[in-house]
């Protein structure tokens, strides 16, 4: 996993006697008991968590540590200087084996920082140990300074490869994790069975919510909407023929968004040319999505840099358009008397019926929405009766001609 450094190469500079060597491993045990319960008073991360066998392993794990350090010493004044960076030093399963540590604290839930104070923690009760042991047998005081930097040192690469241990087990997890997020994202939008999604969900550790919500986004207008949604949001990026040409688009999913909390959903996505779909229970979210695309593909509406398109303003326009085909016959033939007409005076005709029928017969309301006189509503309704007769009266027939022109020529609903 790593190569010996430094650390290797300098201990051949430490002179240590059999009877001094012998006097420091007697002292390990020792050494790493008050270790490990410096660790455990000091580190709250440790606290209670370090007992029983637990705290034997951890203690054997440290005096391993340091047995392998003083082996170093050892082996470092027996070994020609050629043959110092062999890999067979000892210096590499120690190192392995602080990188499997780091990896295990990062599986644990402990953050990197506990880690490092637990072994700046582990560092000073070591060497305060161990100096009264070098001090004791009378080792020259540049020999006892040398050999604290060189134990201080090889700390240092212990704790380095347990950290990276610790940062490439995050980063695997988080990569599996991510793939997983993925998945069930397109299983959602995709309506796969509530099963397969109760299993996906879990494999993710994605907490399942009571409802959720699809918006539309661009993918610039993503990484500021994500930073005030909750971290359970999921996102896709989708081809949808939104906003500018050549735009990305982003699809997200926002657990709990129902009631009251959608105007709150609203303000995050103000300005950000958002398309907002309905509200669904999570399993069901694929219709709240179909929702958004639906909208989106017929250009009902365009989303802009104020306040959401909100689907569920334009649900009539969804019904309305649900049947193309349709609503074109049935446009073509309750507006039959029409037929015979000039285009432009058809068109004018159209339009009053239209507004009559929208505002219920109210002339002065119908005259304000075509920007005309009164008395203009009233001439061109005398028309429309003489060319509808009864069917302006008939219910059937009003709810098929309501029906018909509740959309504009050339809205939505033509296509």
């Amino acid at each position: 996993m790593a190569e010996p450094s430094g650390t290797t190469n300098r201990a051949a500079r430490i002179e240590l006697d059999q009877r001094v060597a012998r006097e420091l491993r007697d002292r390990l045990p020792l050494v790493a008991g008050q270790t490990v319960t410096a660790i455990t008073a000091e580190v709250p991360s440790y606290s209670g968590t370090l007992t029983g066998q637990m705290r034997d392993k951890i203690e054997n794990a440290v005096q391993i540590a340091l047995g392998t350090f003083l082996q170093l010493l050892e082996q470092s004044q027996a070994a020609d200087r050629t043959q110092v960076n062999d890999p067979s030093t000892p210096l590499v399963p120690a190192l392995e084996a602080a990188y499997a540590l780091g990896s295990g604290e990062a599986r644990s839930g402990r953050s990197v920082d506990a880690l490092l104070a637990a072994y700046r923690v582990g560092a000073r009760v070591s060497w305060r140990e161990l100096a009264a042991a070098t001090v004791a047998t009378g080792l020259p005081a540049a020999t006892v300074a040398e050999f604290a930097e060189l134990m201080f040192a090889y700390i240092d690469e212990l704790s380095a490869a347990s950290v990276a241990g610790h940062a490439d087990e995050l980063a695997s997890v988080g990569r599996a994790r991510r793939r997983n997020l993925e998945r069930l994202t397109q299983q959602l939008l995709a309506g796969e069975a509530e099963d397969v999604l109760l299993r996906s969900a879990e494999r993710a550790d994605w907490p399942v919510p009571q409802t959720l919500t699809v918006a539309l986004l661009p993918q610039a207008k993503l990484r500021g909407a994500l930073a005030l949604l909750g971290e359970h949001t999921l996102e896709s990026s989708e081809e949808l023929p939104a906003g500018e040409p050549g735009e990305e688009t982003a699809v997200l999913l926002v657990p709990d968004m129902h009631g009251d909390r959608r105007r709150q959903l609203a303000r995050v996505l103000h300005g950000r040319r958002a398309v907002l779909g309905p509200c669904r229970p999570w399993a069901r979210v694929s219709s709240s999505y179909r929702r958004v695309v639906r909208v989106v593909a017929l250009g009902i509406a365009q989303p802009t840099d104020g306040e959401p398109l909100d689907t569920e303003h334009h649900l009539a326009e969804l019904l309305l358009s649900a049947d193309v085909e349709a609503l074109a016959d049935l446009r073509t033939r309750v507006l039959q008397p029409l037929a015979e007409l000039p285009a432009a005076t058809a068109e004018r005709l159209t339009e009053t019926l239209r507004s009559w029928l929208l505002h219920q017969g109210r002339r002065d309301d119908v005259a304000a929405d075509l920007f005309v006189h009164p008395q203009t509503v009233r001439y061109r309704m005398g028309q429309l009766r003489e060319l509808f007769g009864d069917r302006l009266t008939d219910p059937r027939s009003l709810l098929d001609l309501t029906v018909a022109l509740a959309l504009p020529a050339g809205g939505a609903a033509a296509g």
